[in-house]
């Protein structure tokens, strides 16, 4: 049981060690965004110094035994200098001295030392710690073209560096074909070791380059959707003014014009029954068309569209003219494909033109026309009032309201009048582009 009790205590003790050093290597490495290089080159120093330090132990334990048995503490002790000093430089380049010409010193006391290791050590070491202070310097260059006369200096040193301590280990003699050939593997180790790390540094170089695009389309999204997001709301409420407007300047007139036609047949119906009468009516068509405008006006903010053609509005428009009201209008009706605003400024136009021979003309029959010429809609309403003489004709709200929507559109209006002869309201709208394809 106490042995049980003991392996207990101790298990959670060795699980929160393992723990504590996962986080310390979380911490050490996890700070650091690769997507940002010079946090990427900060990690590689640092994982290039750890590699090397681990490397230099091996030699010292590989080494430590012979040493101690055979009395080449001389030796070991020349192997600790060289792994000394190298730690040092490479402390100095990487954590210390961030640029200039002291760093640049550093590089080459390394590649020195490197080359030292193979006089003081033998198999694959001295080749390992020299292709890590070799990528410390490839890690430092911006460009190829600096690594690419590293590596051309990098070869022939090492290779002679390995011959000279080929020379002195033999005691002066070499045998000259397994010195060639472990040479000749080393250069060719020194160049694979170069192209994977160049391969590597290129890929990750392209990385960045596509993250950076990403990141700028992402920006650049998000900049359009809020952009859109303004030119929608904007839209939105200049389409909500313009209905707002448009409800106050023919709803709101029509209502006033009914307000003042029905007074003004109060004041006469006594004297006058049928000039009450035509008032009455010609109020009563008021009525009916701002009804039909706020209908339009609502329809429109609700978001829902009528599926009507132009042909059957302005039909509609004519037979709730007519109905009731004891007066005739005879047309000529084309259909036409328009834009919406187009559409209700022909609508419009058509029962502004209708109230006004009532109101003001006493009309009794009309005459309508609308169809296409070639690239234009004409719209021509005539009717048999009283008329008035062109150069005397003030016009009034509905009317200059009218004119100013016609330049708008690019198109014209023209009103034609003779006293007793009737008035008639030329309309020319350009035809839209997509029904001119």
């Amino acid at each position: 049981m106490e042995r049980g009790e003991e392996k207990k205590r101790n298990k959670p003790r060795r699980s929160g060690e393992e723990r504590g050093l996962r986080a310390y290597f979380v911490r050490l490495f996890g700070k650091y965004d690769i997507r940002d290089e010079k946090q990427f080159i900060t990690l590689g120093k640092w994982l290039i110094f750890i590699v090397l330090v681990i490397v230099e132990l091996l030699i010292i334990l590989q080494h430590i035994y012979d040493f101690s048995q055979n009395g080449g503490w001389g030796m070991l002790l020349a192997i600790l200098i060289v792994e000394s000093s190298l730690t040092l430089s490479s402390v100095m380049k990487f954590f210390v001295v961030r640029k200039g010409k002291g760093r640049i010193a550093f590089y080459l006391f390394d590649v020195v030392a490197a080359c030292a290791f193979l006089f003081v050590t033998n198999g694959s070491y001295p080749l390992l710690v020299y292709m890590l202070v070799l990528t410390a310097l490839y890690f430092g260059a911006d460009k190829a073209l600096p690594s690419w006369a590293l590596l051309c200096i990098a070869m022939p040193l090492y290779a002679v560096s390995y011959a000279a301590s080929a020379y002195i280990g033999y005691d002066g003699t070499i045998q000259l074909l397994p010195l060639l050939t472990q040479s000749l593997g080393s250069v060719f180790g020194i160049l694979v070791h170069f192209l994977v790390v160049q391969v590597a540094l290129a890929f990750y170089r392209q990385y960045l380059r596509l993250d950076k695009t990403l990141r700028e389309l992402d920006e650049s999204k998000k900049e359009l959707e809020k952009a859109y997001a303004v030119v929608a709301e904007v839209t939105a409420l200049e389409e909500r003014q313009r209905i707002a407007k448009e409800i106050h300047d023919t709803a709101g007139h029509s209502i006033t014009t009914v307000i003042m036609q029905t007074e003004a047949a109060k004041l006469i119906i006594g004297e006058s029954p049928e000039e009450a009468k035509q008032k009455i009516v010609a109020a009563n068509l008021q009525a009916k068309h701002a009804l039909e405008e706020l209908r339009d006006s609502v329809h429109l903010l609700s978001g829902t569209k009528a599926d009507q053609t132009l042909k059957s509005a302005l039909e509609g428009i004519i037979h709730e003219s007519t109905d009731g009201t004891g007066i005739t209008i005879r047309s000529e009706i084309e259909d036409a494909r328009v834009s919406p605003a187009k559409f209700r400024f022909l609508c419009n136009s058509l029962k502004e033109g209708v109230s006004n021979g009532l109101r003001h003309g006493g009309a009794t029959a009309f005459w309508f026309s609308f169809k296409r010429e070639g690239d234009e809609l004409c719209f021509l309403l005539s009717d048999n009032g009283r008329g008035v003489v062109t150069d005397e004709l003030r016009l009034g709200f509905g009317l200059t309201g009218m004119q100013e929507r016609a330049k708008a559109f690019g198109g014209e209006i023209k009103f034609q009048s003779e006293a007793d002869e009737g008035f008639e309201l030329h309309l020319v709208l350009p035809v839209d582009t997509e029904e001119k394809q």
